[in-house]
């Protein structure tokens, strides 16, 4: 039942009609009432579905907001079918299949409207309907806010939805609202969204946040224009688009978004001007699929709170970035996959972490005018049929200014790299390239540095001041043929000293070379590389390998892996010598699994192996490099490729030894770069298969499980030795020799208490088996030294001799 009454002010002329009267219901009233007539209706509830079908004004008291109650128990509690004006009135809807307010026809006016709800949506604006809606506010924690459908459209000004249990403002099937200066928060879906063809959404001076999905959506060929708006706090990607949808932003400000600040998709597009990007958690932008586009003007992009490119565009999709800044990010620019394409004017890349510019699998960029600036790595262009152009482009403070590697074909005009910390330009792995009137100045390694004999072009460079020379050419080894090599055309150096012809047939030109006051280009130097982050062992005086097997034999315990190692070395041996005698040699891989727990000698085995590779001219040096997980793989997309390439290199002639190699293929890989250096490792394997010998150790129970995963890995290695833990007395044998060596000497009773310690001794993950006997032999010289320091004479027994009361504690 309706609580007070409505007074009607009737505006008609007519004699026939009352100026004025009261109305217990608002039905009675709207029934008596007449276009332009003022309807005002007293404080309290009304449980009425009203309908309004005349030109009327329908308004509460004045002074006294939100007095005024339109509450039915169930069904739409207003519709609006004409150009009426609706003013502080206060809506409640129940049904959760209709909406509180529906506006069906007219250009209605609704002001200072409260809608709380919990309906299919708080305002629902449908079909040829056109309203103007000011300062109203819906809280629907059921539904959508606000809907605009088939065809409406309207204006919304200084609107807010503050709760919504779907999104927050939704328009679909061809409608086209205006929304100005609102807010659109804490809505449980998307926050503004656009779906369908003829579909559009306009927005200005507009703010959405605390949405829990993306902040804007836009999808199946609908259209948007955002201007001045802010898009902050969302749980999903800031704006999305999807499926030919066009997206225009202006002036706009996103940030605080724990995904993707923008993630388009097929074909959509979208235009940036003047917009700025931060804090997000993946992707600034990430453009997928042919046909997509996404072109930015004067838009700046930065202060990434994730380990992800800013920039990702992959799939066939383009992105053009014009006077644009990206910086404080882990990566600016990721361009992937055969037809991606990015475009670049005019631009600053600067505070990046890793790598400014990446371009792979096949895809393009065209950088022109940008400036690089404190990077890792300036600009890497990785692999087959990636390319693309860098022209008049300044690379300043980087690790390195560009890189190509594995086939690779840029072309890199009129730029200048300035104090890079390792080479200026580094080419290695297959990569090629043109590097036309380019210059290196103070850099910390190389200028240009060009290894493996790639098949480089620089024409008109010129370095200055580059800390280990201008330029370096490695050659690609003994097995490369003739014709391989840069192709060096009127370059130079400010390097003292004339060209050196190379020891080898390359493709090195030195055409019209010009000495000048600073000297000549310098020639090809001998294959030297840059260093990496592993433990290298010196190589020893070459010994015979009946020595190095006696060394072996002198090992404590492990007879299994000395009958591996015995048969593998026999085999090898007498496959040489049938070799020199003329007759064929059965095949032998030479690589090698070690498995067995910590401690148990598998790093000095695989020296010793080296060692006796070497001796049978098998191996050139010999020597031993020792890598683990961190030594191999980096911190971005391409780097553990280099970082592995790098480590083979330095094994070239030896033993390359990776200890935990199953930590590269962890069991929740996920995003990890493991597999890049395992792919890497595979790849190099293949291809220098007599130049280095590969062995991979750990775990027996984890190295089965990373080669049952791996099966490229497993099938390039030969057998598998496993290294068996110490039992007591073995252990016993190595304190003795500890002990021998450093001139102690055990009483009988001190070895027998030594059995029986290593017996106890718990044999979990922590126990080192040799470690922990060398481990226990200094504990028992630190004991012994705390008991003889207080004798006032000590004898040379005394000095020497270790009894069972040194022995430390069982842990």
């Amino acid at each position: 039942m309706a609580q007070g009454t409505v007074q009607v002010t009737h505006t008609g002329t007519s004699r026939w009609r009352r100026r004025t009267g009261e109305y217990a219901s608002l039905s009675a009233a709207l029934e008596a009432a007449a276009d332009g007539d003022v309807l005002t209706i007293a404080p309290g509830t009304y449980r009425e579905n009203l309908v309004l079908r005349q030109a009327v004004t329908l308004r509460g008291p004045e002074g006294s907001p939100g007095s005024v109650r339109i509450a039915p128990a169930d069904g739409v509690p207003l519709t609006v079918r004409a150009s009426a004006v609706v003013q502080d009135l206060h809506v409640e809807g129940q049904d959760s299949a209709a909406p509180a307010l529906l506006v069906e026809e007219g250009t209605p006016e609704l002001m200072d409207l409260r809608i709380v709800t919990r309906s299919a949506a708080g305002i629902e604006v449908r079909g040829g309907a056109r309203p103007t809606v000011r300062r109203c506010t819906v809280d629907n924690p059921a539904g959508i806010g606000i809907a605009v459908i088939d065809g409406g459209g309207g204006v919304f000004e200084e609107c807010e939805v503050v709760a919504a249990g779907q999104a927050g403002v939704a328009v679909r099937g061809g409608a086209h609202p205006r929304l100005e200066r609102c807010r659109v928060h804490h809505a449980a879906g998307t926050g503004l969204t656009a779906t369908g063809e003829n579909s559009a959404l306009e927005a200005v001076g507009c703010e959405i946040y605390e949405v829990r999905g993306s902040g804007v959506q836009v999808t199946q060929r609908a259209t948007a224009h955002l201007t001045d708006c802010d898009v902050h706090r969302t749980t999903a990607d800031g704006i999305t688009l999807d499926t030919d949808a066009v997206l225009t932003l202006a002036d706009c400000r996103i940030h605080d978004i724990p995904e993707n600040a923008v993630d388009l998709r097929s074909r959509s597009v979208l235009t940036l001007t003047r917009t700025t990007v931060r804090q997000f958690g993946r992707n600034g932008l990430s453009v997928w699929d042919p046909g997509t586009r996404v072109d930015a003007n004067q838009c700046e992009i930065f202060d990434s709170t994730g380990d992800y490119p800013a920039v990702w565009v992959s799939d066939g999709a383009t992105a053009v970035l014009d006077s644009c800044r990206v910086h404080d990010v882990p990566d600016a620019l990721f361009v992937l996959d055969r037809g991606s394409r990015a475009d670049v004017v005019d631009s600053d890349l600067s505070q990046v972490r890793n790598t400014a510019v990446s371009v792979s699998d096949g895809a393009t960029a065209q950088l022109d005018d940008c400036r690089i600036r404190e990077a890792a790595t300036g600009a890497w262009f990785r692999d087959h049929g990636s390319g693309g152009t860098l022209n008049n482009c300044t690379l300043d403070g980087t690790q390195t200014g560009v890189i190509v590697t594995k086939g690779a074909d840029p072309t890199i005009e009129r730029c200048t790299v300035d104090s890079p910390a390792e080479a200026g330009f580094y080419v290695s792995a297959g990569g090629r390239g043109s590097f036309l009137h380019c210059r290196v100045t103070g850099s910390g390694g190389y200028g240009f540095h060009v290894i493996d004999g790639c098949r480089t072009t620089l024409r008109r460079c010129r370095t200055e001041r580059c800390a280990r020379g201008g330029y370096e050419f490695a050659d690609a080894g003994p097995d490369a043929g003739s014709g391989t090599g840069p192709v060096v055309e009127d370059c130079s150096s400010d390097e003292s000293g004339g060209f050196r012809t190379p020891a080898r047939d390359t493709a090195v030109q030195t055409v019209a070379q010009s000495a000048g006051l600073l000297g000549a280009l310098p020639g090809p130097r001998a294959a030297e590389r840059e260093p990496v982050a592993a433990d290298v062992e010196p190589v020893p005086a070459q010994r015979s390998s009946k020595d190095v097997l006696g060394e072996l034999d002198a090992l404590v315990g492990l007879e299994s892996v000395k009958r591996e190692v015995r048969a593998l070395t026999d085999m090898i041996e007498v496959g040489r010598r049938r070799q020199l005698a003329g007759l064929k040699a059965a095949s032998v891989k030479r690589h090698l699994v070690f498995t067995g727990s910590p401690g148990t000698g598998k790093t000095t085995v695989a020296r010793l192996y080296g060692e006796i590779l070497a001796s049978l001219a098998v191996l050139e040096k010999g020597h031993l490099v020792e890598v683990s997980r961190v030594d191999l793989v980096g911190e971005h997309i391409g780097s553990t490729a280099i970082r592995t390439q790098e480590a083979f290199e330095r094994a070239r002639g030896g033993v390359l030894f990776i200890d935990e190699a199953y930590a590269l293929s962890p069991q929740d890989a996920g995003r990890d770069f493991g597999k890049e250096a395992i792919d890497t490792l595979v790849k190099l394997m293949e291809d220098h298969r007599d130049a280095v010998v590969v062995i991979v150790a750990g775990y027996t129970e984890e190295m089965e499980r990373f080669l049952s995963v791996n099966p490229g890995v497993a099938s390039r290695f030969s057998r598998t030795i496993t290294f068996g833990d110490y039992g007591p007395e073995e252990l016993l044998r190595i304190v003795e020799q500890q002990a021998d060596e450093h001139e102690y000497r055990l009483v009988p009773s001190a070895a027998e208490a030594l059995v029986k310690y290593f017996t106890a001794i718990p044999k979990g993950p922590a126990f080192g088996n040799g470690r922990t006997a060398r481990q226990t032999f200094e504990a028992m010289v630190e004991r012994h030294a705390s008991r003889v320091a207080q004798l006032p004479d000590p004898t040379t027994d005394d000095l020497t001799l270790l009894f069972p009361e040194d022995l430390p504690e069982l842990p």
